[in-house]
């Protein structure tokens, strides 16, 4: 009996010892980030609070039509669920790696009938043997449970964990790339849909103006030059429309796609009313390495890539197991729970690696060089992070006073062309300076479109770029505010 004790306690004396840590404790890497953004004006100050929740960004631009095919793509898009999926199966992995914390208990019964050969081996030269067929029956609970000497679980369990997490943020990474495509596909579609109109509404004041060349001409007052260059500039005007018209259909087919909607089912119909970008706030340079779901899986891949360092050095030292079972065994399924028929083993297994020819030495320097590019990536993911919002600001700044130029253009046009219109019916300029008038306004108008359409496309950018929108800002104040001097800190701008 002393001797079991003996036993029992040298067994247990591992279970005492704490676990090493094996590999370097995990430390983000430092980056240098500007205090702000350099941003030009007009800007205005906000205020977000990344504390709280993150709602559909999407919804700021106030356009229902939006937000029903965002809630169609969330539900129905094959590359979200096949991130979902992934995510599902890193959960898993997690789960099996914190198994390996605790005991492993099995239970096991047999029940067979067995023939012995008298032809076997012999054990003894001078007993004889015997053919015997018997019957065996065993029922045996197992116990083992590995003792994390050297951290080799613990590595694996902070590894998983970090994978985990880092196919969480792709998920995050996947919709928001998801959301903002469909966004981009959409304001297209709909920059077309108001250049369409620009084009009908031209179409429609070019027919006047032909037939009034053609009546013109009739009473001989205009001659054939005229109503040639004016039918010209109508069919130059047509084509126009069926080109604009196959731009359309390439976008509405892409949202189809995103939405998960086989495209020959899908149609958009045309909704030609005025766009209007939201205010995006933009916080502060440093809110990147929180809000930004590829940088969050970069750094979780970092985390993940320390883990597996600790688990390569972990392989350097002993792997102590503890093991027994106990349970019963009987060739009579009559004795089988009898006191003869008891089995029972307990014990302690260690196993080191003497020589293996500079195996585990190239699996630990190929764990430290895979830790290495997870840095790399990392530092090269914000430093793209940070390279996309500044364009997204100054871009979105320069479209914004572009747009107004536009619209001005579009003002000096109509009056250009209001002004030749006059002079033509009164007989003191030819239809040329005419035709040239409504060129020029409809080129001015669909420019006009064409900018506003890339406002809204820089402005789901910038959202992008910044990782996502805010919910429950304070209040933004509206008055025009002096751009901070480039390293100077500052309130977080807004660029509208």
């Amino acid at each position: 009996m002393t001797e079991r004790r003996r036993l029992l306690g040298a067994l247990c004396l591992p279970l005492l010892l704490p676990a090493c840590r094996s590999g370097p404790q995990y430390e983000r890497p430092a980056i240098d980030m500007p205090s702000a953004w350099r941003v030009e004006a007009p800007w205005r100050v906000a205020r977000p609070d990344d504390r709280r929740s993150r709602g559909p960004w999407w919804s700021r631009f106030a356009d229902p039509q939006l937000d029903a095919l965002q809630e169609k793509a969330l539900a129905g898009s094959p590359t979200l669920a096949a991130a979902a999926a992934r995510l599902a199966a890193a959960g898993a992995q997690l789960d099996v790696a914190v198994a390996a914390r605790y005991p492993q208990l099995s239970a096991s019964l047999r029940d067979q009938r067995l023939r012995i050969s008298s032809e076997r081996p012999l054990s003894r030269y001078n007993t004889p043997q015997y053919s015997t067929a018997q019957s065996d029956y065993l029922g045996l609970l197992g116990a083992s449970y590995e003792i994390d000497v050297a951290g080799r679980v613990s590595a694996l369990v902070e590894g998983a964990r970090a994978s985990a997490a880092q196919s969480a943020a792709e998920f995050e990474n996947v919709r928001l790339l998801l959301t903002a495509d469909l966004a981009s596909a959409y304001f297209n579609l709909r920059a077309i849909d108001v250049e369409l109109d620009v084009v009908a509404r031209a179409i429609a004041l070019q027919r006047r103006s032909l037939a009034y060349v053609q009546s013109r001409h009739a009473l001989g007052a205009a001659s054939g030059v005229d109503l040639a260059q004016q039918q010209a500039l109508l069919d130059s005007t047509l084509t126009q429309v069926d080109l604009l018209r196959r731009q359309r259909s390439q976008f509405e087919n892409a949202i189809a796609t995103l939405t998960g909607t086989p495209a020959p089912l899908f149609q958009l119909p045309p909704q030609p009313h005025p766009l209007v970008p939201p205010e995006v706030p933009i916080g502060v340079p440093s809110d990147l390495l929180e809000r930004r779901p590829d940088v969050a899986a970069a750094e979780r891949a970092m985390a993940a890539a320390n883990a597996q360092v600790g688990v390569s050095e972990a392989a350097f030292y002993p792997s102590i197991s503890l093991g027994g079972t106990y349970g019963s065994q009987s060739r009579d399924l009559a004795t089988l729970f009898s006191t003869p028929a008891l089995v029972w083993s307990l014990g302690a297994s260690a196993a080191l690696t003497l020589f293996d020819g500079g195996r585990l030495r190239g699996l630990s320097a190929g764990a430290k060089a895979g830790y290495e590019l997870s840095v790399a990536n990392y530092r090269r993911v914000v430093l793209a992070a940070m390279q996309e919002v500044e364009d997204g600001i100054l871009g979105l700044a320069a479209l914004e006073r572009a747009h107004a130029q536009a619209l001005k253009a579009v003002a000096s046009t109509s009056r250009v062309l209001e002004l030749a219109n006059a002079r033509y019916e009164g007989g003191l300029a030819n239809s040329l300076e005419v035709i040239v008038a409504q060129q020029a306004r409809l080129n001015s108008e669909r420019l006009a479109a064409q900018v506003l359409g890339q406002r809204m496309l820089a402005s789901v950018f910038l959202v992008r770029a910044l990782g996502g929108d805010w919910e429950g800002l304070a209040s933004t104040d509206s008055r025009p505010a002096t751009p901070a001097a480039p390293g100077e800190s500052g309130a977080p701008p807004a660029v509208r």
